[in-house]
């Protein structure tokens, strides 16, 4: 069963759920977590999962459910993972804990994307199960919104440290979200008169003395400003200390951060920038394409006018053409199964080059001797041999690698120092990509 990966999918916002909760174990597990699961069943409403991951994975059933569990388990925990197969996809875990006290139970939930809960009624039974499940299982906090929204809350540590966020938790209100369940604890940290009287879409007290809240009818329109708006007077409301006017201010700037950004990238560059893009996660998508957009490459410095070329000072001209077809070869060994268009040796398997050694953070993830002594001169090489084969170029060769030219129209190219400088940093593979060096050298041919 292949289940669909987040990862794997494209970027987009999607919908978080945290649930930390308790659970008693000496009930026996599938006593304690059978209303769980039949929650869960009848108000996943087209998500519900279809595939169970304890030490291997099996197809959802209560039995697959429960053996996944029993494999997992240890004298201080067990858990197990749940996903799809089909759009949504969705990646559900499940961790129990014996040896904390009181024993805990936590479920994390993403479903992606946000936009499979537009409708009102899809939201109304995501939240009754998450009120069943609060009403059956003491609970500390839970709460469901935008995943892109919460990062940039700083959910969950909000600006602590990792060792801090671990030892307190959600222990008092660092933020309201769309969804959520203060826990009796939180409840009279605020006053539970002041809780049950906030400005939200809908306020309840449950039997166990936690408090649902929920700011707005669908968790989709969380950044509408009819919905930050809501937000901000619950969460000023639950907080009096805070300023209104601030904290609205500051969800409308997350908003901003938010709302999509049309890409108009550098024309010569676009297929690259594109990419780059597209490993951004989907909350620093915009800021990255906003960002790209202004950018503009510098124009290349690896060049000199036709007459001013060092003229050849090898014994040997065809032996060094040899040599740098050998070095250019080496490149195609190095990256033919990542990138397998390098076999091509064209314009896009440059950009396809750029775009790998980006994405591997190429100069800071190698030892620098090694890039030095052996990508540089193979990069070097297998980007004049583009030119030469796309440009009816012509290698100049020197004995100094840096020193080696290649002649198109009325200018030389000097393709071992521009490796060198794309390999500075992982800005300079942009600065000085080897695309951006093909196109201007295209240009100027005639």
């Amino acid at each position: 069963m292949k289940v669909l990966d987040l990862h794997g999918l494209p970027e987009e916002d999607s919908l978080r759920l945290e649930f930390k909760g308790g659970f008693e174990p000496q009930e026996g597990l599938q006593n304690e977590l059978e209303s769980f699961l039949l929650t869960l069943e009848e108000h996943a409403d087209g998500w519900m999962p279809d595939v169970v991951n304890g030490k291997r994975q099996r197809k959802y059933s209560h039995s697959s459910f429960w053996k996944a569990l029993e494999e997992r388990r240890s004298q201080r925990s067990t858990g197990l993972g749940l996903y799809r197969t089909t759009w949504p996809a969705l990646d559900m875990s499940l961790w129990l804990s014996f040896a904390s006290q009181p024993p805990k139970l936590d479920c994390a939930v993403i479903v992606k994307p946000l936009s499979f809960f537009t409708e009102a009624a899809r939201c109304q039974r995501l939240v009754d199960m998450v009120r069943a499940w609060a009403s059956r299982y003491p609970v500390c906090h839970a709460s469901a919104h935008s995943s892109d929204d919460s990062e940039l809350a700083g959910f969950p540590s909000f600006g602590r440290e990792l060792q801090t966020t671990v030892r307190d938790g959600f222990d008092k209100i660092y933020e309201v979200f769309w969804l959520n369940i203060f826990g009796p604890k939180l409840v009279e940290t605020v006053g539970r008169e002041r809780m049950l009287s906030t400005p939200a879409h809908r306020v309840e007290e449950l039997p166990n003395g936690s408090v649902l809240l929920v700011t707005w009818p669908t968790v989709t329109d969380f950044a509408s400003k009819e919905a930050r708006l809501a937000q901000a007077r619950a969460h000023a409301h639950l907080r009096p200390h805070l300023d209104f006017d601030t904290v609205l201010h500051s969800l409308h700037e997350r908003s901003a951060r938010l709302a999509p950004v049309e890409p108009r990238f550098h024309p010569d560059l676009a297929p690259l920038l594109s990419r780059v893009v597209d490993r951004a996660t989907s909350h620093e998508r915009p800021r990255r394409i906003a960002e790209l957009n202004a950018w503009q490459p510098p124009e290349p410095e690896e060049w000199r006018p036709a007459n001013s070329a060092l003229p050849p000072d090898v014994d040997d001209p065809e032996r060094a053409l040899e040599y740098y077809g050998d070095l250019a070869e080496h490149l195609v060994a190095l990256l033919h199964s990542e990138v397998p268009s390098v076999f091509n040796a064209t314009p896009e398997s440059l950009t396809d080059a750029d775009f790998y050694f980006w994405r591997e953070e190429f100069p800071t993830s190698r030892l620098r001797e090694a890039i030095d002594e052996h990508a540089v001169p193979a990069i070097g090489a297998y980007l004049g041999e583009v030119l030469v084969r796309n440009l009816g170029g012509r290698w100049i060769p020197r004995k100094k690698l840096e020193e080696a030219q290649v002649l198109v129209g009325n200018r030389v190219w000097l393709p071992f120092v521009r490796a060198r400088n794309a390999m500075r940093s992982r800005q300079s593979l942009l600065d000085c990509s080897l695309t951006w060096l093909y196109r201007v050298a295209e240009r100027h041919r005639g």
